[in-house]
């Protein structure tokens, strides 16, 4: 169970009935702007489950409202509304109620941040991109073909192209990848591929070619491949911590943080993080000439 669940004793996701689900959390109360903000002033000093529980079942519509917008996605929507739920919860840990902004409106991005990164995970076993432009394509471009009825599997227009790539600030390859993308689907490597077979057994996987190298060239392989590394780590060690973490997270990790995340980590412009990532490339690349 996540842990901002155990932080108030429920675990808010909609179970298997969902038409049940939508009926129960319709007989909790809305707060008025004054209760809304007199109970998350007493959660952030006190943490109270009680508290916590008004909070989080007040807003249970809002999560659902947010998840109504994403249904197009095909994914199963007790999963969305989960998922946005645990938005939820962050947002009651982060909302500070003296800067003056409603908890709905705060909730509201953490709800929908949570709801696009379960999408974005559950879409394809191909990573689909972690950029701020590429998501904002993403979940984009779905809505501007619906509003030009261009919603079949027909090929856009460059004139169409050009436009939507204009209007959402990237490049038209972009956007004719992201569509061919959104319009494949992942498939079984275990489907039967009826290729004439009598006993038909046979499948797709049955059909990929080999390509593992063998054990001289594995060999080969680990060898420069341990060179490299020991090149690298003693590289990076002219790296300061900020450098080092900032490069790290933009090119290291399984999940890459975009340029706006580590701006508002370090607190400074997104450019000063891109130019801090390059330089530190640069470091440890004239680092590694001097080395070899």
């Amino acid at each position: 169970m996540d842990n901002r669940t155990a932080l108030t004793g429920l675990d808010f996701s909609p179970d298997i009935n969902l038409a049940r689900y939508l009926q129960n959390i319709r007989k909790y109360p809305i707060l008025s702007q004054e209760d809304e903000y007199y109970l998350a002033v007493k959660y952030k000093e006190t943490h109270d489950k009680k508290i916590a529980y008004e909070l989080i079942t007040s807003h249970l519509r809002l999560v659902v409202k947010v998840v109504s917008k994403f249904k197009g996605y095909g994914l199963p929507i007790n999963e969305m509304i989960a998922e946005g739920n645990i938005g939820l919860l962050y947002a009651i840990e982060k909302f500070e109620p003296d800067k003056g902004f409603r908890f709905s409106t705060y909730a509201l991005w953490w709800i929908r941040a949570a709801v696009q990164k379960y999408i974005l995970n559950s879409w394809s076993l191909v990573k689909l991109g972690t950029t701020a432009a590429q998501k904002k394509l993403f979940f984009n471009l779905r809505k501007i073909k619906n509003n030009l009825n261009l919603m079949d599997d027909r090929e856009m227009s460059s004139d169409i192209l050009k436009d939507i790539a204009e209007y959402l600030d990237v490049s038209v390859q972009e956007v004719t990848d992201m569509n061919t993308r959104l319009k494949a689907h992942d498939g079984s490597l275990n489907v039967p591929v009826d290729n004439g077979d009598a006993d038909g057994s046979s499948e797709w996987q049955d059909f990929i070619y080999d390509t593992k190298p063998n054990q001289e060239e594995r060999l080969a392989y680990r060898e420069t491949m341990d060179y490299r590394r020991r090149l690298f780590n003693r590289a990076i060690t002219v790296l300061n911590p900020r450098e080092k973490d900032i490069l790290y997270k933009r090119r290291m990790s399984d999940d890459n943080m975009t340029l706006d995340d580590l701006s508002r980590i370090y607190n400074i412009s997104k450019e000063r993080v891109r130019q801090i990532e390059l330089n530190s490339i640069r470091k440890i690349s004239k680092a590694i000439e001097v080395m070899q």
